[in-house]
């Protein structure tokens, strides 16, 4: 087996002299010169969608709405995970993301009261209680 090490460029500082191949290549394209097509060059887009799960909070907002629906946010919150979820079906993901945004906001401020309003209707009576005896 003959193994050639054929030298592609050589730096400034070195006498080494390029190859005959490397003479040829350029000589070749120096004497055709550019292509010569008459027609302009044309390319084709390929769009490959993705599949990104924009996530509609339906069960989150759901749980608001049965258990920790102070202030009917957690219903508010379940309309706007519908709506997400209408959106993402139509395929609009941009405003699936904006309704998803606004519902999981919702659901943040819904949990958050819920469970202060939780800790204060045990927290309230048991001090109450214990001030009357």
């Amino acid at each position: 087996m003959n193994h050639t090490i054929q030298t592609f460029f050589t730096p400034a500082g070195t006498d080494l002299l390029p190859n005959y191949e490397m003479l040829k290549e350029e000589h070749e394209v120096v004497a055709l010169g550019a292509p010569h097509n008459p027609a302009p060059p044309t390319s084709t887009m390929i769009h490959i969608q993705t599949k990104t799960s924009v996530p509609d909070h339906v069960v989150w907002s759901l749980f608001n709405t049965l258990f920790m629906n102070s202030c009917c946010l957690g219903f508010i919150a379940f309309a706007y995970s519908v709506k997400s979820r209408d959106r993402k079906m139509v395929g609009d993901l941009t405003g699936a993301q904006a309704y998803a945004s606004t519902a999981k906001c919702l659901n943040i401020w819904a949990l958050i009261l819920g469970i202060v309003m939780t800790i204060l209707l045990i927290i309230i009576p048991i001090l109450i209680l214990q001030a009357y005896q």
